[in-house]
């Protein structure tokens, strides 16, 4: 109780401070991660299907692999602030350098090339910051407020998404993808997040009672294998594990149906790169403050509504291909994906019965990637393959993912979040006290 009262007395400072970088980095992400404006802007430089499903690819190996690494590297922290800045910096910073090589070189033979490999630094270290940062979330609120100050977080965030998508339209409209113009987007975006990051500094980390002393950190390989001992004992995660599959689902689809729409469906490149995203974010604001400040449902029905707006857009990209369904499948994908941003935290947080689950964070999304790296590559080598079925590829890509998202919600289903405390009680032995 006085943990949780040391906690409060800092709330405000805390949202206003992680909602500040959120701002900033709202602003740029549009352009960077499950952006309709990044697969138009590769496309443009000849990208192939398979070249474009490396987006969510690289992303993917990024928040399992090396977010393994900075789960171990910070164990051991009873702070995370710290890290959870550097790491922010260095996204940023990847970004403007890939902005900068556009400016002086153009769209050389090799532009792909140096484009992917800034791209893979960008989501090596946006992977390794997600367990740190998510902890760290969940860490500086006290249980009662996690969800309400994640809610204004991502409100702010999606409101400068909203605001950039706009942009996108004009900027498109007016210079669509030249090299001069692209150029000055990602420098843009990389001093955007570099700016934000620094915001990070306004918030105050209070550890959990025993992290207070320092911890010797275990061996590497046998961090791993007790932290995934761990997950594998519990069960309850391991169905919430399978049922948030659909956030890699979402993701790719959303990878793929911009360049599906300006290709067979008549929709233009300015809102396919600007309005649909606008849209996305709509539908994300609309989650953050009916799901998440209002507190609305639990977060096991958060779960489930999440799918059925999910499963009900890629039912309408199936079948129909106008404005209109765009812009309303668009905005589902946003709900959802908004739904899933608030509730994903808590929800590891409560399932792991852990007072520090940086573990979980991380470890988890290893048991994941085999799904997550292989959908957005086998969807875009199939729309290769396949292109001479024109639309109809996209649509079979499109049904195979409204089966997948049944599934998960059966998984969704299927997981208990009533027992999550008494996971903690019998799990708490199997890993060391840095956990």
């Amino acid at each position: 109780m006085e943990e949780r009262n040391e906690k409060d007395q800092y709330y405000l400072q805390n949202v206003i401070g992680i909602s500040a970088v959120e701002f900033l980095w709202g602003l740029g992400l549009p352009i960077v991660i499950e952006s309709t404006f990044l697969q138009l802007f590769l496309k443009s430089l000849g990208a192939s299907g398979f070249a474009i499903g490396l987006i969510p690819f690289f992303f993917f190996i990024g928040s399992s692999v090396f977010a393994l690494l900075s789960s171990y590297l910070t164990s051991g922290l009873a702070f995370k602030r710290k890290a959870v800045i550097i790491l922010h910096l260095v996204s940023g910073a990847s970004l403007l350098l890939f902005g900068i090589s556009l400016l002086v070189f153009g769209q050389v033979s090799h532009i792909l090339i140096v484009f992917f490999s800034c791209y893979a630094i960008f989501s090596i270290c946006v992977g390794m910051t997600l367990p740190v940062w998510l902890n760290f979330l969940v860490k500086i609120f006290s249980e009662n407020k996690t969800v309400a100050g994640l809610a204004v977080m991502m409100i702010a965030q999606n409101v400068a998404k909203l605001l950039c998508s706009l942009v996108i339209v004009r900027f498109v409209e007016k210079f669509a993808f030249s090299s001069e113009s692209s150029a000055l987007a990602f420098m843009v975006v990389g001093v955007l997040f570099i700016l934000g990051s620094t915001f990070f500094l306004i918030t105050r980390e209070l550890p959990h009672s025993h992290e207070r002393l320092a911890v010797k950190r275990r061996p590497f390989f046998g961090y791993i294998i007790e932290s995934i001992r761990h997950i594998l004992k519990n069960r309850n995660f391991l169905y919430f594990l399978a049922g948030d599959l659909e956030f890699f689902i979402v993701v790719t689809i959303i990878s793929f149906y911009a360049n599906y729409a300006t290709t067979w469906c008549g929709i233009d490149a300015a809102s396919a790169a600007g309005i649909f995203v606008g849209c996305i974010y709509c539908g994300a604001i609309f989650a953050n403050i009916f799901l998440g400040s209002m507190g609305y449902f639990s977060l096991k029905n958060k779960y489930i509504i999440s799918k059925i707006f999910s499963f009900s857009a890629v039912i309408m990209l199936t079948l129909f291909s106008y404005y209109w369904s765009f812009y309303i499948a668009s905005f589902l994908l946003g709900t959802s994906r908004g739904t899933r941003m608030i509730a994903f935290a808590p929800a590891v947080k409560k399932l792991s019965g852990l007072a520090d689950s940086t573990s979980y964070f991380a470890v988890g999304p290893i048991l994941t990637l085999p799904f997550a790296i292989c959908l957005p590559l086998v969807f875009g080598k199939f729309l290769d393959h396949f292109a001479w079925l024109q639309a109809d590829s996209y649509k079979i890509i499109f049904i195979i993912s409204i089966a997948l998202i049944f599934v998960t919600l059966i998984c969704i289903l299927k997981t208990d979040f009533t027992d999550e405390r008494k996971l903690g009680s019998h799990l708490d032995g199997l890993l060391p006290k840095s956990f």
